[in-house]
């Protein structure tokens, strides 16, 4: 899949696409169904599917304490839209210039111009340019003006089940995981680079592979059960253990992390992608009084953990 990132690297030879624009935080089941209709069109006009999507997204850049939760980092967004087809993804640099564009630019110039749209698929409720003047009505005044096809999104929502970025927040913040996984079409899970930590798990006995969550806010907290993937290991059987998802306020954590313990792994993880899936939370987390209260509280929830997995795997 091409990505193009920032407006400027558009090529000539870019020009012709079937088009949506979207956060797609997630590329959850309703994202799914988008993708599939963009795919089908494209396939029909003979041209690519291109999504465009914006970094950071609007709400990070005019309101960001109010910004929800990424529920997928860039990386992974990246690799599940190309697992569905898509051809080209345009990541715009979205700021206060980019905002500042007219609702008419944005369509002659950006959409008709640079990218040459045969199609556009958008939700009705979709709003752009300076001050957010642009909405549907105008892209379809826009579509007859321009020879371009237009379509809702509501055309390609799945019946009778409602499916949100904000839904699956919602159903992890209420440690509901099957209800988020209903949703996504799949485990939720949180990817990264195994950094090295501070050690503390080693001290404690219980080494941890450790995921910087970056400037991301986690939509979970929280000690798991987890199942790690490896995409470079020759495994025989998957990784399981315990991960912590937190600030870690017991040896004065502030930055948010993901911390794994693995059941009887020793193998050097430094500096590899892994991908975390949850599959079920096990408590809140919390403070202890010492490095001993929370030893103990480990040893218990890697009992508590491997219970778990031990039912599942008698089910």
């Amino acid at each position: 899949m091409q990505l193009i990132r920032g407006l400027h690297n558009i090529r000539p030879e870019d020009h012709g696409c079937v088009l949506t624009i979207g956060n797609f935080d997630g590329v959850h089941l309703g994202h799914c169904r988008v993708i599939n209709a963009l795919v089908a069109q494209a396939k029909k006009l003979n041209c690519p599917a291109a999504v465009m999507i914006f970094e950071p997204q609007p709400q990070e850049l005019f309101a960001p304490e109010k910004a929800p939760a990424r529920l997928t980092r860039f990386r992974d967004k990246y690799n599940l839209l190309k697992k569905l087809g898509v051809d080209r993804l345009i990541c715009v640099n979205f700021n206060v210039k980019f905002a500042s564009i007219s609702a008419q630019d944005f369509i002659e110039q950006l959409l008709v111009k640079r990218l040459g749209i045969k199609h556009l698929i958008i939700g009705d409720d979709f709003r752009f340019g300076k001050n957010r003047q642009g909405d549907f009505t105008l892209l379809q005044k826009a579509s007859k003006e321009f020879a371009f096809g237009l379509s809702d999104t509501a055309s390609y929502k799945l019946e009778n089940c409602r499916i949100s970025s904000t839904a699956i927040r919602q159903a992890l913040e209420h440690d509901d995981l099957d209800g988020a996984a209903k949703m996504l079409g799949r485990s939720y899970a949180i990817s990264g680079r195994v950094v090295h930590g501070d050690k503390q798990g080693r001290k404690l006995g219980f080494p941890t592979a450790n995921v910087l969550l970056k400037r991301r806010v986690s939509p979970v907290s929280g000690v798991y059960v987890v199942k790690v993937i490896w995409p470079k290991g020759q495994l025989d059987k998957p990784l399981l253990g315990v991960a912590n998802i937190g600030s870690r306020p017991t040896v004065a954590g502030i930055r948010q992390q993901l911390e794994v313990y693995i059941f009887n792994f020793n193998s050097d993880l430094y500096g590899q992608a892994i991908e975390v899936v949850l599959l079920k939370k096990l408590r809140n987390e919390q403070r202890f009084e010492s490095l001993e209260a929370l030893r103990a509280q480990i040893k218990q929830d890697s009992e508590a953990a491997k219970h778990y997995l031990q039912l599942q795997q008698n089910l």
